[in-house]
């Protein structure tokens, strides 16, 4: 164990969150070890603003919640504490340790070896070494503000490396996700996989499968959300997981050389965008993000659907609802998100065409400015044949009531077709 007392590194208790810092003092006075611990001491080594603050104690839920009347038992697979602060929530979890399942029934692997349930209870250095990578498993004591270091991430954050605590294939075959985890740290950080922690993901990314879909969706939006989604795609790529994860889109950048390139731009231009609005404290959504990742796959499918007969309009339709049918055993889209795709995506049409009597109703569509943000995407990606309809809409956003009115007059009108 190392201890790295107030005067040697930068931590400040300015930097951390009063509510926080609120939990960790009451869990003090009240005679429980009390830690700040996970990726929030982490960061505020680094010098990067934690998004959440993790708390480490050996007071169990039931103490914690008698503790704190605003606060909640959650999960079965491990027993939390959420303390609500407003808009804040502050996580508890109680020192875990390793164990074998025969021993503690209260813990319980599925066939393939994944962990269900984890709630047998250990000291703060078991906590260590059972968390998932040593730069996750530094803690800040609250009681003289010194930094403990059971594992070495201290090292390994001087380093830039991603290591994982115990034996990678042994670990990652508890909980699959920690792969998705690793790929998301070197993606956000920028730091490098340590070789024994990389190596098994190519061969166990099979097992990412036999994650819930719905717990899936959460961590592909984490991962493209870091901050540094391009590189977070291309690790995916690289380690094979992204076509666990969006089968569909894999397969077609696999096999339409022809368009692959114009796919992977439009991907890349959003990861890009992406980052941007983040940087600049915009808001995201998630329905945008799918709708770029799943193009390539509804593209594809919809000119089959063409080939068969279908009116364009008709064929992608037809596609929307069953590439995002099947996207739903990898990566499960909440309804308002997929509603939300196929309005994106079926926009698409009328915006290329701006036909003269439908422009006032889609400009008053709530959906517009996204679907023009993404008739904007594949411009900008590659579909140069858009930009007279880019710049046509882009003009009439901003011009004023009346010229709006000129635009449209200007328009050809729709030509009836003639009865035979």
């Amino acid at each position: 164990m190392m201890i790295i007392p107030r005067q040697d590194h930068n931590i400040t208790r300015k930097n951390i969150s009063k509510h926080a810092l609120i939990v960790l003092n009451r869990l003090h006075e009240a005679g429980y070890q009390s830690y700040l611990v996970g990726g929030s001491v982490r960061d505020l080594l680094l010098g990067i603003k934690p998004k959440d603050f993790d708390i480490a104690t050996d007071a169990h839920p039931e103490h914690v919640r008698r503790l704190f009347r605003n606060s909640r038992i959650i999960g079965r697979r491990f027993r939390l504490i959420h303390v609500f602060f407003g808009t804040e929530i502050i996580e508890v979890a109680t020192f875990r340790t390793a164990h074998p399942e025969i021993e503690h029934p209260e813990a319980r692997q599925s066939h393939t070896g994944m962990l269900i349930r984890d709630n047998v209870y250990g000291s703060m250095e078991d906590d260590a070494w059972r968390r998932d990578f040593s730069i996750n498993a530094l803690y800040y004591n609250i009681d003289d503000y010194s930094v403990i270091d059971y594992t070495g991430g201290l090292k390994d954050l001087e380093n830039h490396t991603i290591r994982i605590l115990g034996d990678p294939v042994s670990r990652y075959t508890e909980d699959p996700v920690r792969m998705l985890r690793a790929l998301r740290m070197a993606a956000k950080l920028d730091f490098t996989l340590e070789p024994e922690t990389a190596k098994p993901i190519s061969e166990l990314n099979r097992l990412i499968k036999h994650v819930s879909p719905a717990r899936l969706f959460d961590e592909v939006i984490k991962l493209f959300y870091c901050g540094h989604a391009m590189r977070a795609f291309r690790l995916l790529t690289h380690y094979g997981l992204f076509e666990k994860l969006f089968s569909q889109t894999a397969m077609v950048l696999a096999e339409s050389k022809q368009e692959k390139d114009r796919y992977l731009s439009l991907i890349l231009h959003s990861c890009n965008n992406t980052d941007q609005r983040l940087a600049n404290a915009q808001s995201l959504n998630p329905a945008f993000l799918f709708s770029v990742l799943l193009w390539p796959a509804l593209q594809h499918k919809t000119e089959g659907l063409m080939r068969e007969g279908h009116a364009p309009y008709t064929a992608s339709q037809m596609a929307a609802r069953k590439v995002l049918g099947l996207q739903m055993h990898e990566t499960t889209i909440p309804k308002r998100h997929s509603t939300m795709v196929q309005e994106i995506w079926l926009l698409q049409f009328p915006l290329q065409m701006h036909p003269k009597n439908r422009i006032l109703t889609l400009f008053s569509n709530p959906r517009f400015r996204a679907a023009f943000d993404f008739l904007l995407l594949r411009m900008e990606s590659g579909e140069t044949q858009l930009a007279p309809a880019v710049q046509w809409w882009q003009e009439f956003q901003l011009a004023s009531g009346e010229e709006r009115q000129e635009k449209i007059k200007r328009l050809p009108s729709a030509r009836r077709k003639k009865k035979k």
